[in-house]
């Protein structure tokens, strides 16, 4: 018995804010965002577009793809560090009622930019012990609500999207997500994290304020390079597999600089990493499932592929997964 991504998919808003553009705004450049991000763009949702509608959107694709009934899902679990709701109801429920999945239980994971690991770990172990079949597992993020757009630090690095798996358990093995691997870091919390409104006085209205990105951009620098390293050693270590038995590996798409560096603690040449960041910038949660949707709709991914997921993020969180395509 297996636990496959069956089919995957993904929603890019339409709004496409170029470097150039943003650089008209805030004190920056793009020959600088680039040198010191690899970022050339980000996309932004429209307004009113919540990240459910793009969760929604992603996953009614992914199903197609799957050839199979939203009726026939038995989970549905969001990733998310934007949901519609600042703490509840949870953005997998309204997901479930928009795509009318009755029945089916659904529920947000907070795990910051390393999020859809932390999903399809949860997900593929419910469909292992369960009698379940198949669970949505989605990675949205509409983080331009919560960019402060005057912060040159933070404002050149985030975007908007959505990506969905369809995860089917199967009577074979060997197949599909192999192994896993979770960590997190609490002591860097206050590196990566969401400045809240200040809390308002019992009985007291208070008008609500937004809350905003804040970073530490060198301490999160520093753990995303030692994260990576580490995790791919400790995945070796558990599973045997060499990198060389890897087609590919799939970072998390924070920082091409980053990845880099990383990629040359190991060794590994570029051209067995994938990137998209120069078009998405990061998308937290949703860029795993953004570039696994791209490479898939490219052909670039061919069935019993072996491939590497690796993440890192506010938490401080981090993990990897082998999955066999």
């Amino acid at each position: 018995m297996s636990v496959l991504i069956r089919a995957i998919s993904a929603y890019v808003p339409p709004i496409r804010i170029s470097n150039e553009e943003l650089a008209a705004r805030i004190d920056t450049t793009d020959e600088w965002i680039r040198s010191h991000t690899g970022i050339g763009a980000r996309h932004i949702a429209p307004d009113g577009v919540q990240t459910s509608d793009m969760a929604v959107s992603a996953a009614k694709s992914a199903l197609e793809k799957a050839k199979i009934s939203i009726h026939e899902i038995d989970y549905i679990i969001v990733a998310t560090a934007t949901p519609d709701y600042f703490g509840f109801p949870a953005t997998a429920c309204i997901v479930q009622d928009k795509l009318g999945a009755y029945g089916a239980s659904a529920f947000d994971v907070t795990a910051g930019c390393t999020g859809f690991i932390y999903a399809l770990n949860i997900a593929s172990s419910m469909l292992e012990t369960s009698h379940g079949r198949n669970a949505l597992v989605i990675g949205a993020e509409g983080l331009s609500r919560i960019t402060d757009w005057n912060d040159r630090s933070t404002a050149v690095l985030f975007g908007d999207g959505a990506g969905a798996a369809v995860l089917s358990r199967i009577d074979e093995t060997g197949r599909g997500c192999l192994s896993f691997i979770l960590g997190a870091d609490g002591s860097g919390a206050k590196d990566l994290y969401l400045v809240q409104p200040e809390r308002a006085k019992a009985f007291e209205r208070q008008p609500p304020l937004v809350p905003v990105i804040s970073m530490n951009g060198k301490k999160v620098y520093d753990f995303a390079v030692k994260s990576i390293t580490v995790v791919i050693e400790r995945l070796l270590h558990k599973t045997a597999y060499r990198l060389e038995d890897f087609a590919w590996i799939i970072p998390h798409q924070a920082n091409a600089r980053i990845v880099q560096a990383a990629a040359k603690r190991f060794s590994i040449p570029m051209d067995k990493i994938f990137l998209n960041i120069e078009e998405y910038a990061n998308t937290s949660a949703a860029s795993i499932p953004l570039a696994l949707s791209e490479m898939d709709e490219k052909g670039l991914l061919k069935p019993n592929d072996l491939i590497m997921l690796v993440g890192f993020g506010a938490g401080l969180t981090y993990g990897a997964a082998v999955i066999r395509w």
